[in-house]
């Protein structure tokens, strides 16, 4: 285990709770400080359990440690699949003070935050991200939920984990792909909130993509630091939290049209935020050379900059307007009203935001 832990804390009061950012974590690592009774039920898929399973259960010493490996992708995120870890906490008689710990990438974290918010109306749960993307954002925060066919993580519950648990070494088993899907949201901090911190990632992204340890290291703790902050702000979306949403609602419109899990949520969020990035050049707050920054990293993450083929401004609007941001029927966006700081809008001219899907689909 390495020398060096690095601790964040989200502040919510009697619900706050620990980040800790280290390598050689998972097995060497005692957290049976966040478990309140001597039941863990660790939830898995079939791609992380050979790597992680075994080791993960060592953190946990003492406890009588069951498992459900569910099946691997953003496809399964769905009411059947969450039902198999409902299936196995009755069958091993779990009661309200289980744990349950989310091992893997955001779908495993989304589900088990979930279960654990509705088993006996509510148990503790703990997270261990395994991806890049779920170690930067969706394992922090309390959001969780599946998916719907009409829309992504449309069915869920805000639920805060006792802790969270980041292995930077498990980012080296990541396939290209995955790290390149994590830097979308890495690079969305910067965007959104953090000038200094988006010059650091035009540097650094060269490192970042070929898996350098120690600046992976420093983006992992820049971000949660930035999402820790506005989460103890916002914890239940109320308005600064939403601004964790750029590129987003036209993402999820592309996860949606393509079918869960064709296209990974970062590589739609990459997409999006570009998109919304676009739209706020066009109404003033952003210049051409502030958008060729933006375009220049996230092509520089190996992101793509389009939707998918075939995909039309009336697809977007159609599945844009089941957004959980929206209000009374009115479309609401986040925009950037320069590089480092964003806002949660709907005064954007419908011109606009035409002329910005017009222009991104092909």
């Amino acid at each position: 285990m390495t020398d060096t832990v690095q601790q964040l804390n989200v502040e919510l009061g009697d619900r706050s709770y620990p980040i800790l950012i280290g390598a050689g974590l998972l097995g060497a690592r005692d957290l049976t400080a966040w478990v309140a009774g001597s039941r863990v039920m660790i939830v898995t898929n079939d791609t992380i359990a050979p790597l992680y399973l075994e080791a993960t259960r060592r953190n946990f010493p003492g406890c009588r440690v069951d498992e459900v490996v569910l099946p691997d992708g953003e496809s399964h995120k769905n009411w059947e699949v969450l039902n198999r870890i409902f299936d196995a906490l009755l069958e091993n008689t779990h009661s309200r003070k289980t744990t349950l710990v989310a091992l893997g990438g955001g779908v495993v974290g989304d589900m088990t935050g979930f279960a654990a918010a509705c088993y006996q109306r509510g148990v503790d749960f703990i997270q261990v991200p395994t991806t890049l993307l779920s170690q930067v954002d969706s394992s922090v925060g309390g959001k969780t939920g599946i998916n719907h066919p009409l829309g992504k993580n449309m069915v869920g519950a805000f639920h805060q984990p006792r802790g969270v648990l980041i292995d930077t070494d498990t980012l080296q088993s990541l396939p290209p792909r995955e790290v390149s899907a994590g830097l979308a949201e890495v690079i969305k901090y910067g965007l959104i909130r953090d000038a200094g911190f988006l010059a650091w990632l035009e540097e650094t992204m060269p490192r970042l993509v070929s898996l350098d340890a120690e600046a992976l290291t420093e983006a992992i703790y820049r971000s949660c630091a930035c999402k820790a902050e506005v989460v103890a702000q916002d914890e239940r979306e109320g308005g600064l939290r939403a601004i964790l949403n750029l590129g987003h609602t036209f993402g999820h419109a592309i996860e949606t049209w393509a079918g869960y899990g064709n296209w990974l949520h970062g590589e739609a969020v990459g997409t999006g935020m570009l998109m919304a990035a676009d739209l706020s050049r066009r109404g003033g707050a952003l210049t051409a050379a502030d958008m060729d920054r933006v375009e220049r990293l996230i092509r520089a993450a190996g992101l793509p900059v389009v939707p998918p083929a075939g995909m039309t401004p009336d697809d977007f609007m159609r599945l844009m307007a089941v957004d959980k941001k929206n209000v009374e029927g009115q479309l609401r966006l986040i925009l950037l009203r320069s590089l480092g700081e964003a806002e949660v809008t709907e005064a954007f001219a419908p011109g606009d935001l035409s002329d910005t899907l017009t222009a991104f689909c092909h």
